[in-house]
């Protein structure tokens, strides 16, 4: 595995950056709090930064990069809080540009925006071939159902809490067919969609219950194995975007450490407040470090991509939730007033550990993965 980005990572990482310098992207945060629907339509500057077309195929007009290329993004939008369309973005692209869809270059060229309706592929544990989606009310259900009339086809079912729906053109639902995933395209203004656009604790985060009640459908040449791999393409992505506001949330903490004093001292030199620092510090380079297995994964060991990303989402998650806490515990009183930036931090870690099947989802797919691996080796070994 190499543990250095290239020099064409490099670029890509510093290009993210350039752009998002653009924007005071945490003041509109703030802003959309106390005024909603204010965030900035930073979809134009994502266009142009070829963000769309990051993982489609260069036929289509793509830039054909990889899941670890569409990370490095993650994690810089996660370190402002961007309001960009992303997560729900790339996985809907790679589905189209993976199934030939002609949709596929617009959505290269960012004149259409489809976005990913996701579903959780069965847990390897079970045996059972159940697809569930986030229900509205925080619980599991069972994915859309297509419905064939001939050649026609439709699909029914209800999505919640869909990142980055509203807005969209296309919609890359994932429903069953005949107990079978299949990846569909809807078009998000047909007959029989609602998308109800929510707004929740983080006003950075644009998501939709999504309703579709025998709505038109073309079904995508996707694999099952494609199907799956654009959910755990969530799950990394989501994990990359919480490594970087882990990033900025030890930044601002151990800054505030050093030039805040108490009793003539740096508030940074008393042990609990070191501790809490290296504490963040730790989980920070664990996460990072599961996210380059995800990248080393999707490039040279597709079937451990599903473990991968699990472990990144759940040990991401975990870490910002840490974070975000201690970066108010070290600024004390003033960090849990909006005084500070800080509770903006604080409601993103709260609000993402919980999206796309949420962190403890992850760590119920890494212990099911971990235990039937397990089984089958014990199999294959003969023991009883």
């Amino acid at each position: 595995m190499n543990l250095e980005l290239t020099d064409e990572q490099i670029a890509l990482r510093d290009a993210a950056r350039g752009v998002l310098s653009r924007f005071d992207t945490v003041a509109a945060a703030r802003e959309a709090l106390e005024t909603p629907g204010t965030l900035p339509d930073l979809w134009p500057a994502s266009v142009d930064a070829g963000w769309p077309g990051l993982v489609v195929a260069e036929r289509h007009g793509g830039i054909e990069l990889g899941l670890f290329e569409a990370m490095l993004v993650a994690e810089e939008l996660g370190k402002v809080l961007a309001s960009v369309p992303f997560i729900g973005v790339v996985p809907a692209a790679a589905l189209l540009s993976l199934g030939d869809h002609p949709a596929a270059a617009p959505t290269a060229e960012g004149e259409l925006r489809p976005v990913y309706v996701p579903a959780c592929p069965p847990s390897p544990r079970v045996d059972d071939d159940v697809w569930t989606v986030d229900g509205i009310d925080g619980e599991r259900i069972a994915a859309p159902v297509v419905h064939r009339d001939g050649s026609a086809w439709s699909v029914t079912g209800t999505v919640g809490w869909v990142p980055d729906a509203p807005g969209a053109d296309l919609l890359v639902v994932v429903a069953i067919d005949d107990g079978r995933p299949v990846a569909l395209v809807v078009d998000a203004g047909a007959a029989g969609v609602e998308i109800e656009s929510e707004t929740r604790y983080d006003a950075t985060r644009r998501m939709a219950n999504i309703h579709l009640d025998g709505a038109v459908a073309t079904a995508l040449s996707c694999s099952e194995q494609d199907i799956a791999g654009a959910w755990y393409s969530a799950q990394a992505l989501l994990a990359a975007e919480a490594v970087g506001t882990v990033d900025t949330c030890l930044a601002l903490a151990t800054a505030y450490a050093k030039e805040r004093f108490t009793f003539g001292r740096a508030i940074g030199s008393y042990q609990a407040i070191k501790h809490e620092l290296v504490e963040t510090l730790r989980r920070l380079q664990n996460a990072r470090a599961l996210l380059l297995n995800v990248g080393w994964a999707a490039g040279a060991a597709p079937d451990d991509v599903s473990m991968a990303a699990s472990a990144a989402r759940y040990s991401s998650g975990q870490a910002l939730d840490f974070a975000a806490r201690s970066l108010i515990n070290v600024h004390g009183g003033i960090g849990a007033t909006w005084e500070h930036d800080a509770p903006l931090y604080f409601r993103r870690a709260q609000l993402s550990r919980r999206l796309v099947g949420g962190v403890g989802g992850a760590a119920d797919r890494l212990a099911d993965e971990s235990l039937a691996r397990a089984r089958r080796a014990v199999e294959a070994a003969g023991v009883r």
